[in-house]
Order: C-alpha cells, then structure tokens, then sequence
C-alpha cells in the first residue's frame, strides 16, 4: 500500500496557501499571488504524473493523455473521474467536474472587516469579492493539470471557469 494523505489535510492545506499568499504575503498584488499559486501546482501536477505514469508507455497523442489526466489522474487526485470531457478537435479539451472538491469548502465572509466593501452599500460589489476569492483558489489545480501535462510533453495553458459552484470546468489549450 503506498503512503497517503488524509483528504481533509490536503484541502486545508491548499485554504491556507492560497489564503497565505493573497491575503499575507501578496496582499497588493494578486497577480503574482495566483503566479505563485499556479507555479506551485505546476511542480506537484510535474511530480504527480511522473509517480503514476512510472509503469506505463508514453502516450501516443494528446486525447490519450487528456483522458488519462480525466480518468487514473483525477480519481488519484480526488477520488472520481472528471465528469465530462469535450473538446472541439483542434487543441482546446474543456474538463468538467460538477462537484470540484475544492471548491465545496470555499466560503466567502463580506463583513467589513475582510473587504473594503460594506455588503449593505453594493450587493454586486461583494459578488465580484466573492469571485475573486474562489477563482484564486483554481489556480492551483491549474497548476497541477499545465504540470502534468507538461510532463507528458504537451505543453498547454490551463484555465478554469466558475459558473455554478461547485462546479469547475478546466479549459486546456494545448500549445502548438
């Protein structure tokens, strides 16, 4: 049986790095905060594949690849396969998870204290708040799917899109 990590560790883990790095570390600048973030996922995403794809042949195309990150990846990961994968045939795959683990935990508190924004002045503004937050914590496994794919020898740029929480698609553009 190989070494594990209890699942709350892990989510608790991934909140405080991500609130570390916004709230402490890069308060007054968020884009290198989610740098960070992204760069960090990126070196476990890198580590991950190599540990599980260890006994196996290199993959012979990018859909192989992808629906190894959607199936053996993601259930290692989380426990579950990726929902859905659709792809238009030209080097974008958007990966949908329904219920990303990560993001059942996310809360977001508008009092005053954590905003500069009274939740009695402008509802849309602690919305936008609230956005912000949770998409800082997608960079990560950004991070994690650019860090195994990388590895894989496909280099991509990944997003995320957070439409309907907790919800999560992953959108993978593979770099020609």
């Amino acid at each position: 049986m190989g070494r594990e990590v209890a699942e709350s560790c892990v989510d608790s883990v991934v909140i405080e790095m991500v609130s570390a790095y916004c709230s402490r570390l890069y308060s007054t600048h968020p884009e290198i905060a989610a740098r960070r973030i992204e760069a960090i996922g990126f070196q476990v995403g890198h580590q991950l594949s190599e540990r599980y794809t260890m006994e196996r042949p290199r993959f012979s195309d990018h859909l192989e690849a992808i629906k190894f990150i959607c199936k053996d990846f993601w259930s290692e990961l989380f426990k579950k396969q990726v929902d859905n994968l659709k792809t238009n045939h030209r080097g974008t795959f958007v990966l949908q998870d329904n219920r990303f683990r990560w993001l059942t935990r996310v809360s977001y508190d508008p009092t005053p204290a954590n905003s500069d924004v009274s939740p009695a002045s402008d509802p849309s503004q602690v919305v936008d708040k609230a956005a912000q937050a949770t998409s800082m914590h997608l960079y990560f496994p950004c991070g994690i799917i650019r860090g195994a794919l990388t590895n894989l020898g496909i280099p991509c740029a990944v997003s995320a899109d957070i439409s309907n929480l907790p919800a999560c698609s992953f959108v993978v553009r593979i770099k020609v």
